[in-house]
């Protein structure tokens, strides 16, 4: 994941942090003191971004040198070992927040992406993120996603035709949006199209949709709604599912379910950075 636009990322970050230097470890800390610290989970979680933290140690001095301990989709106990590093203090104290915040964001993601993947193992059901994403982060946390078992919707507007309600109202129709979208869009792309009722449903259909998207409904309308379907389309299921009635919605005939919480609500991991020598 060490694209142009994760070094970016990386420089951003350190700028906000540490743009005007580390007042307090530059001061404690001549140039020639050295230190060893090694970084740790500090609960069961899905290692991710890895190469991203050892990246912002190097950034910061390239003299810091970095070792991985662990793997990014690796799943890990309280006290292992993911990283460690040594080199000079201050750069090193400069870098660890940084290295952290990378770590806990997308190792947060990738461990709630496993907990949902597991969630519906042995149904046939994948679990796929949206674009609710943090601004910039959008290919590092669909990574985090992979990395924890789930799948990755679509990464940006122009990968596939995706006919939401906004669409269709402003369009005047389903069937006008859909015929809109099949004349324009490249011959790759699927048509899918979001259906709140089993009205819109049956609209879809009469479209020759290749994905329905069965947009908040309950359970028993889901299932409803896949029996009209019958195999024309695949099918979609997202809005209101929660990690507690997620079970309920990976029904025979459900292809994806789309969890925008993969990532928008993903709670950071607890990951810690310790000092173990000084000199």
């Amino acid at each position: 994941m060490l694209t142009p636009r994760t070094s970016h990322l990386i420089d951003l970050a350190l700028e906000e942090d540490a743009g005007l230097g580390d007042l307090t470890s530059r001061a404690i800390f001549p140039g020639r003191h050295q230190s060893r610290a090694f970084i740790s989970a500090e609960q069961p979680l899905v290692a991710c971004g890895l190469d991203v933290a050892a990246a912002v140690f190097t950034r910061v001095d390239p003299a810091l040198k970095v070792k991985l301990t662990a793997a990014d989709g690796q799943r890990l106990k309280p006290g292992a070992v993911v990283l460690r590093t040594a080199g000079p203090t201050a750069a090193l104290l400069t870098a660890e927040r940084t290295a952290l915040n990378f770590l806990q964001r997308l190792s947060g993601i990738a461990t709630q992406a496993r907990a949902f993947a597991d969630a519906v193992d042995g149904t046939g059901v994948r679990i796929v993120d949206t674009r609710k994403t943090t601004p910039g982060w959008r290919a590092l946390e669909k990574y985090a996603v992979r990395c924890g078992g789930c799948f990755n919707h679509r990464s940006s507007l122009g990968e596939h035709v995706l006919i939401k309600d906004n669409h269709i109202a402003a369009a005047g129709s389903l069937a006008k949006a859909v015929a809109l979208c099949r004349a324009a869009a490249p011959h790759t792309a699927r048509i899918e199209v979001e259906a709140k009722s089993l009205g819109e449903v049956r609209e879809a259909l009469r479209a020759k949709a290749d994905v329905i998207l069965l947009d908040n409904m309950t359970p028993a309308l889901v299932r409803n709604a896949v029996a009209l379907i019958a195999g024309a389309a695949r099918v979609e299921v997202s809005g209101g599912v929660k990690f507690a009635t997620l079970r309920d919605y990976a029904l025979p005939g459900v292809d994806v379910i789309s969890i925008g919480a993969l990532t928008h609500s993903a709670p950071a991991a607890d990951l810690s950075l310790t000092l173990t020598s000084g000199r």
